[in-house]
């Protein structure tokens, strides 16, 4: 009897135990996005809460994101990996030819059609796919039904709700008895509102603005370990662009080189979507020659780098302003002190990339990755099958605990070493060879030293 008590029990913990490790086995990971977060506020302002998570895990300096360096068209690339060109959101505003719609952000039917987004896969759908469970705390997209699935669960986008009452939806999602996610989304508006109403130069409003940034960190971490996630749950904390330096003396007014009625603007400053109403050469013509300051790009000659051509959605012209600059149709237009979507090469729209948890090193720094790369990583982190994408898992190695990375320093180290190593071994090998080898004996020089007949014997 008391050995068929002793084997239920063991049976039972092992069941137990099998349940527990199979649950607690499925990865876990937390996306977070601070809109505009430019990547130079980490080197000219405090943060000592986001300070103390990239002490205790990674930071990449700098991230190169996508072009047009705006917020729909960044927060897409992050989740699918893919350029704008490839996954369909190219503006904040567009207009698809194909189907005669438009999509514009005060639109919520526009925003929430899915035939905008159908075009990729984000990662959210590919979790669900497996079998997993994904929340989003009003990431750009999120709430839409893509490739007809919907979030496990989601918030609907409203500013008014706190970045705090956010964090509180997604631990209560990750805690909860029954079908917890293991992938969850986070949005928060600022510093960009705050940079375009002050301009990131101006240091006394962005000290404000980001210190409070930095307690909102502060607090994600304090739930987390209330709840226990801290240590299991793994946080990538990153944005979308960074923010450039405006001024209402910096105006490119379109009014003064070509009549309204020559086109229609699809996409707003600093850079303008244009869909020409008359010959499109005519318009190309008035506008290239419009400012020094900006450039002027027909659809088929625009750079092949900033993969920005292959799509419907993108207009015949496009026209990129110098950073700092702004296109306006008049000198009256309202200017912004701060302002992004600049070319993607500019260091002004960089953000950046800090993440902690057990699928990441410790105090590692690295430069610069493309913000495409995050989505390769963050499959990898979750253990799922990427969708064809644009990124690469070689960039973000040097981040992941289980992966094998040697850094360019190491690389040049371990090289010079290694020659420091041989030269070593073969002046050693050289001066064994000449203690061994016996000076020759007086006759045998004598020998080879004469130059008489050989002896007779």
């Amino acid at each position: 009897m008391y050995m068929l008590v002793l084997v239920v029990a063991l049976v039972h913990a092992a069941i137990v135990s099998s349940v527990d490790s199979g649950s607690s086995s499925v990865p876990r990971l937390i996306l977070v996005s601070f809109d505009g977060f430019r990547a130079d506020y980490l080197l000219n302002y405090s943060f000592p809460n986001l300070q103390e998570l990239i002490d205790d895990g990674v930071l990449v300096r700098e991230v190169k994101n996508v072009f047009i360096t705006k917020t729909f068209p960044n927060h897409y690339s992050i989740v699918t990996g893919l350029y704008a060109e490839s996954h369909g959101i190219v503006a904040n505003s567009m207009y698809d030819k194909s189907n005669n719609k438009v999509f514009r952000l005060d639109d919520y039917n526009s925003t929430h059609d899915p035939g905008w987004w159908n075009e990729a896969t984000p990662i959210w759908v590919t979790n669900q796919r497996a079998g997993r469970r994904s929340g989003a705390a009003m990431w750009p997209g999120a709430d839409v039904t893509i490739q007809n699935l919907t979030l496990n669960d989601s918030l609907q986008y409203n500013s008014s709700v706190s970045f705090e009452e956010r964090v509180d939806h997604i631990t209560a999602w990750f805690t909860r008895a029954d079908n917890p996610v293991n992938f969850a989304t986070l949005y928060f508006e600022e510093p960009d509102e705050s940079g375009h109403r002050f301009g990131p130069e101006n240091k006394l409003n962005m000290s404000e603005v980001l210190g409070v940034i930095d307690k909102k960190v502060g607090y994600l971490v304090a739930q987390l370990k209330k709840f226990e996630l801290w240590d299991t749950v793994n946080v990538i904390i990153t944005s979308d662009h960074g923010m450039a330096q405006c001024s209402p003396d910096r105006v490119i007014a379109l009014d003064k080189c070509i009549g309204r009625g020559n086109y229609t603007l699809v996409d707003f400053t600093p850079v303008a979507a244009v869909l020409p109403l008359e010959d499109t050469n005519l318009v190309y013509n008035l506008l290239k020659n419009c400012s020094d300051h900006m450039k002027v790009y027909l659809k088929e000659d625009i750079p092949d780098d900033y993969h920005y051509k292959h799509n419907s959605r993108i207009q015949p012209i496009i026209l990129v302003a110098d950073e700092g600059w702004a296109i306006a149709q008049n000198e009256s237009s309202p200017i912004t002190l701060g302002n992004h979507g600049y070319n993607n090469s500019l260091r002004s729209m960089h953000p950046f990339l800090a993440a902690h948890g057990p699928a990441f090193h410790k105090n590692v720094k690295i430069n610069t990755i493309n913000s495409v790369d995050i989505y390769p990583m963050m499959c990898t982190i979750l253990g799922l099958q990427p969708e064809p994408n644009n990124g690469t898992l070689s960039s973000t190695k040097c981040l992941l605990a289980d992966q094998w990375c040697i850094q360019v320093p190491e690389a040049i180290g371990i090289v010079l070493g290694g020659i420091l190593v041989l030269a070593t071994i073969s002046c050693v090998i050289i001066m064994l060879l000449k203690k061994k080898l016996p000076s020759p004996r007086q006759f045998m020089r004598l020998q080879f030293q004469d130059d008489d007949d050989p002896l007779i014997g």
